[in-house]
């Protein structure tokens, strides 16, 4: 059984340790507790694990975040999946630092990497995983903050809230995303 796990994030040194490349970070993780090495690829960087039994696919996309459908679309494709078997890692504004979401569908909030997806796509009914990364910005500051460094407060709690989200993607491949939103969503 197969599983695309896709972290939203933007490629290039610039934007390695930003708030918007949470879901490069998430993959990272996960990557790194499965002793596995992404390579690059088409439309993306891709690393593959197995974890109880289960294939799991990342992708990092190559594309930069507002063009993430593109990648989205070309794995879903590749490997043969329904979206209800692919899991979008990314940031959110709108919830607190370090606050876990986890959704079997739903709006874009606002962003541009989930509102291409979904015009790509057709819908917005796909399992998607918001990693709270918070508001706290002037008006008109959103992209400086999202493409901003997490605070050192932020970059404290990261290994912990990253180790979090490693344990949510093993579990949605292994117990699915009903029995793993029970367990993890605002955790």
């Amino acid at each position: 059984m197969k599983f695309l796990l896709i972290g939203l994030g933007n490629p290039g040194a610039d934007y390695v340790q930003t708030r918007h490349n949470i879901g490069f970070m998430a993959l990272d993780a996960l990557a790194k507790d499965g002793g596995v090495a992404f390579k690059a690829d088409r439309l993306g960087d891709v690393a593959r694990m197995k974890h109880r039994g289960r294939q799991l696919i990342l992708v990092k996309p190559s594309t930069f975040m507002n063009l993430s459908g593109k990648s989205v679309r070309h794995w879903l494709d590749a490997e043969k999946l329904s979206a209800d078997r692919m899991l979008i890692v990314t940031d959110d504004i709108n919830l607190p630092f370090g606050t876990l979401r986890l959704r079997a569908k739903g709006n874009d909030g606002g962003h541009n990497g989930l509102k291409d997806i979904q015009a790509v796509l057709g819908n917005s009914a796909y399992p998607r995983l918001r990693f709270g990364v918070g508001a706290d910005f002037g008006p008109g500051r959103q992209v400086d903050h999202v493409l901003g460094s997490f605070s050192p407060e932020e970059e404290k709690a990261l290994p912990e809230r990253l180790g979090k989200v490693v344990d949510l993607m093993k579990s949605f491949a292994f117990i699915g995303l009903q029995r793993t939103m029970n367990q993890f969503n605002n955790t």
